[in-house]
């Protein structure tokens, strides 16, 4: 079955700069460590998406509409289909005093955030600092070989898939996740591992929005999605009849341990002072 706009899948990707080889992105861990750029934290393989939900860069979007499961192919990307060409507008100069007030020393290659957009420091002299605004693949031609992993069917595995995407991390497993749809309403209740996330909750809220946003655009009959934390009280486990053992028994081995030969007691502890 070809895919089509709208299609739950899962991706694998390298993406490449194409004047220089240079590889910026992949699904592929083996090819990550090679090129120097893997990440301890992330977790590799396919990724799922929706093909058309802006999830990736358009020219990719439109190369993959048609394609079927394990197909692949090179795709080769201008500026525009990609990042974008360079604009001068982004490349700033900031005075150093703003950096002094907020206890900051800009250093060449750091990156910083204003107003939400990350820009790296290019250089620091003569009181004011360089930022470039520019997204760092700007202006590059870009190539990318894709191969179609999965086309995912199942409803319910298309949420597990979205929260994959917008929820990622390593502790949660996704088939602790509850699923339920019914009457138009999606209820997601999360694998309890997600109640103790460190990160700041207007991260988890715009995560949960764009979970919550991809599911009801892009599957037939779904108005409303929710999110359920739930925390029941654990009751702890009675013994067992089978643990309890009989006082007879234990009357018995402990006369039993009484007639060990005193000489075998001391052999023992001799030999375990010896290892």
């Amino acid at each position: 079955m070809p895919v089509k706009n709208g299609s739950f899948i899962k991706l694998e990707y390298t993406g490449k700069v194409q004047e220089t080889g240079d590889v910026f992105d992949t699904t592929d861990e083996k090819v990550a460590e090679e090129a120097g750029i893997s990440t301890e934290n992330k977790s590799y393989g396919a990724i799922p998406i929706i093909v058309g939900a802006g999830h990736l860069l358009k020219g990719l979007d439109d190369a993959i509409v048609d394609m079927e499961v394990g197909d692949e192919k090179t795709v080769d990307l201008a500026p525009e289909e990609g990042f974008g060409q360079r604009d001068p507008k982004l490349l700033q100069l900031i005075p150093m005093k703003e950096f002094k007030k907020q206890g900051f020393k800009p250093q060449v290659g750091m990156t910083i955030t204003s107003e939400g957009v990350p820009g790296k420091i290019r250089s620091v002299s003569g009181g004011r600092v360089r930022v470039d605004f520019n997204h760092e693949l700007a202006g590059k031609n870009l190539e990318y070989h894709i191969k179609v992993a999965d086309i995912i069917e199942d409803d319910v595995e298309k949420v597990k898939s979205m929260i994959e995407l917008h929820y990622p991390t390593q502790k949660l497993d996704s088939d602790k996740h509850d699923i339920k749809i019914e009457d138009g309403v999606v209820r997601i209740a999360m694998d309890e591992m997600a109640k103790f996330d460190k990160k700041p909750y207007t991260d988890i809220t715009f995560a949960r929005f764009r979970i919550a946003r991809d599911i009801w655009e892009n599957m037939e009959n779904v108005d409303k999605v929710e999110f359920v934390d739930a925390f029941e009280k654990k009751v702890p486990e009675e013994k067992s009849e089978e643990s309890e053992v009989p006082e007879e028994v234990l009357t018995e081995k402990e006369e039993k341990s009484e007639e060990v030969p005193e000489e075998v007691l001391t052999e023992d502890v001799a030999e375990k002072k010896e290892e």
